[in-house]
């Protein structure tokens, strides 16, 4: 059950937040802004979008307060369905960041003092070209495969997130990866080509 040292856990915050509690929003924020960050930047492969997409999801999240819901023990799975629908909405400028991008070259010769920046601008090169791939897919494999892969959702959580069939989520993600093993490199490193399939 997620809950922070000291902190409620997240049914009760669930239930605090659809009686419009402020504060409950506030420590669900604190619990998993993060996870919902990294997942905004897989799916928009920019820093900045993120940051924005992040603040949307808890915006929409205040807005549809009284659909909020727990899934075993945790309002992940809802705020995730939430971001997937943030960042499905900035899809329409997302191919031409993911173009501009890929044309971005890192200069070794930048001072060691910028190299934060340099290794920002590299990790946002390699995910725009993971992005690049992804977009190949039906957008309903996308969604299965970013929640089981990247954001390490069961099954049955992304069933919540998406309000899909379990069985549904284990065939879209069985269609996604056969598709990505011809499209990707066989890297072992890779992140979503040789991601074990833990959440049976």
């Amino acid at each position: 059950m997620a809950q922070l040292a000291g902190g409620e856990p997240d049914p009760v915050l669930v239930q605090q937040l659809r009686g419009g509690s402020e504060s409950a929003l506030t420590g669900l924020f604190e619990r998993h802004a993060d996870a919902i960050y990294t997942y905004c930047f897989r799916r928009t492969a920019s820093w900045h979008s993120a940051e924005d997409a992040t603040s949307t999801v808890f915006l929409e999240a205040w807005r549809s307060r009284a659909r909020v819901e727990a899934f075993d023990g945790s309002a992940l799975p809802w705020l995730y369905g939430i971001a997937n629908n943030v960042c499905r909405n900035a899809a329409r400028s997302l191919h031409r960041r993911v173009r501009a991008v890929q044309r971005l070259q890192v200069d070794s010769s930048i001072p060691d003092h910028a190299e934060g920046v340099v290794q920002r601008v590299d990790a946002t090169r390699r995910m725009a070209g993971v992005l690049a791939e992804i977009s190949k897919l039906p957008r309903h494999e996308q969604d299965v495969l970013a929640l089981v892969v990247w954001s390490e959702l069961s099954y049955e959580q992304t069933a919540a997130a998406l309000r899909i069939p379990i069985g549904t989520v284990r065939s879209r993600l069985s269609r996604a990866r056969r598709r990505l093993a011809t499209n990707l490199d066989a890297d072992p490193t890779h992140p979503i080509r040789n991601a074990e399939d833990d959440h049976a």
